[in-house]
């Protein structure tokens, strides 16, 4: 395989996904796949699903892409398998549906569907973009954990006349899909990875939000609603906020293009491409605990940077919170060496000791 004349794109030989991984995805998928037994778990979850007479519906009412039908696209998905240095390439379908989407899917041999509503929205770069956002998805393995979010949330309307269980179960699709919503970002990265014009990328998450009319859109303008977004209104719209986005499979196209320019912007993505990343080669020797710290952090940086009136004030309490029991623990911590020291005159020794102690204590801690 070679990259389409037009433009050569970087090889990213050997790429390990953790190099695009959004902190709090990779987090998850390191400790999954880590687990002992959890690839039968999987088998066994995936017998349920027929990949195969999926794979024959698309066969059947799609349009296989190939060097004679769709051939533009082809290239772009060879193009995409061989930046990220794919071992195969995975067979993509193009469906009628206005919708725009793609997804990835199955587990032994993924496969690719877009429909027609995204070729007709996007330009050939915007195109590599989204195409190498699937692969990146195939690449991380979404495609598996992503059927297991479906099989929960047929159980949970097989289950929802057991109260308990039922919000056993929502609890769960809940998290799952937090870590849905981070794997879309993830894969965001490796689009741009794939494609390596930042710009088509974000142009493209824009057309999402607002369709193909460029000449009535401003990049500059539509990052500014981003801005807007997450850091404007009051504490009622961080509520209404919350609840629009947890039941959502994706991130809103704004929080995408944001999250997107961030991950430039700290020089990550110029570091991938000059050839600075994890290979997969090194994969079994990440550390569970090591990318659990990285997610946390991640969660946290968020939320120092983040504006809204609602994260803010929680931050506030919660800083304040801590800070609070820290002087009642020091005060108690006070009194309990003051009351040890009035019992006598050795002890009192002591506690002019102690009280020297505390003093420098007292001064570390401030």
């Amino acid at each position: 395989m070679a990259n389409s004349p037009d433009r050569v794109r970087v090889r990213l030989t050997d790429i390990s996904p953790r190099a695009y991984e959004h902190p709090a995805d990779r987090g998850a998928l390191v400790a999954l796949r880590s687990l002992t037994g959890f690839d039968t778990l999987v088998k066994s979850l995936f017998g349920r699903i027929n990949e195969r007479s999926l794979r024959l519906m698309f066969l059947s009412s799609a349009v296989r892409v190939s060097p004679t039908q769709f051939p533009e696209l082809h290239d772009y998905l060879r193009d995409a398998a061989y930046v990220l240095d794919l071992d195969e390439v995975p067979e993509l379908y193009v469906k009628m549906d206005p919708q725009p989407n793609a997804m990835a899917i199955g587990r032994k041999k993924p496969f690719i569907v877009m429909t027609t509503g995204l070729f007709d929205l996007f330009d050939a770069e915007e195109k590599r973009f989204v195409i190498g956002h699937e692969v990146g998805h195939v690449l991380s393995g979404h495609s598996v954990y992503r059927t297991i979010l479906l099989l929960l949330v047929w159980l949970s309307t097989k289950i929802m006349w057991i109260p308990l269980g039922a919000i056993a179960i929502q609890a769960i699709l809940a998290g799952l899909r937090e870590w849905q919503r981070k794997s879309e970002l993830s894969s965001d990265r490796a689009g741009l990875l794939t494609c390596q014009n930042p710009e088509a990328a974000k142009r493209a998450l824009m057309k999402l939000a607002g369709g193909s009319n460029l000449s009535q859109m401003n990049p500059d303008a539509f990052m500014e609603q981003a801005r807007e977004y997450e850091g404007g209104g009051d504490a009622v719209d961080s509520v209404l906020k919350l609840m629009t986005t947890i039941p959502q499979s994706h991130p809103f196209a704004v929080v995408r293009v944001a999250e997107l320019h961030r991950w430039i912007e700290s020089g990550e993505y110029q570091r991938i491409v000059d050839g600075e990343y994890p290979r997969r080669s090194t994969d079994r020797e990440a550390s569970v605990s090591e990318e659990a710290t990285n997610a946390a952090n991640s969660y946290r940086e968020g939320w120092n940077r983040s504006s809204d009136p609602l994260v803010k004030t929680i931050r506030d309490v919660a800083g304040g919170a801590g800070r609070a029991g820290g002087q009642f623990f020091d005060t108690v911590a006070d009194r309990w060496r003051g009351g040890q020291g009035g019992s006598g005159s050795d002890q009192g020794s002591q506690s002019g000791e102690s009280g020297s102690d505390n003093g420098n204590s007292n001064s570390n801690s401030n």
